[in-house]
């Protein structure tokens, strides 16, 4: 029975994962700032690794412990696990471009003589 509960709430937070990531990746091609681009395009892969991560999880409670399996699970584990850290790297150096863009004003403070 826990398994069973385990199983759907896997693939109800797989479903979150799968709507977040796709959302995000449609602001990053809308967005016309590089900044903003960026900052969406590394929440992308943030939510692609969780996605990934929780695929392999979903696979280890489905499917046999198989050679092929546990390959396949250990590979979507690896490729998730660096989707999510590369994506949280990303995100802070675009964030940080993003407040450097924003503190800046589009007139200088002092005039120039």
């Amino acid at each position: 029975m826990f398994i069973e509960v385990l199983k759907y709430s896997l693939i109800a937070i797989f479903t979150l994962t799968l709507v977040c990531a796709a959302v995000n990746s449609i602001r990053s091609h809308r967005s016309t700032h590089p900044a903003t681009t960026g900052v969406y395009r590394s929440w992308t892969n943030i939510w692609m690794g969780a996605m990934l991560i929780v695929l392999a999880l979903i696979l280890m409670f489905v499917f046999s412990g198989s050679t092929l399996s546990i390959v396949v699970e250990a590979f979507f584990l690896l490729v998730g696990a660096y989707n999510l850290f590369a994506g949280l790297r990303n995100r802070s150096h675009y964030a940080r471009l993003q407040q450097q863009a924003e503190g800046r004003s589009p007139h200088p403070s002092s005039p120039s003589v």
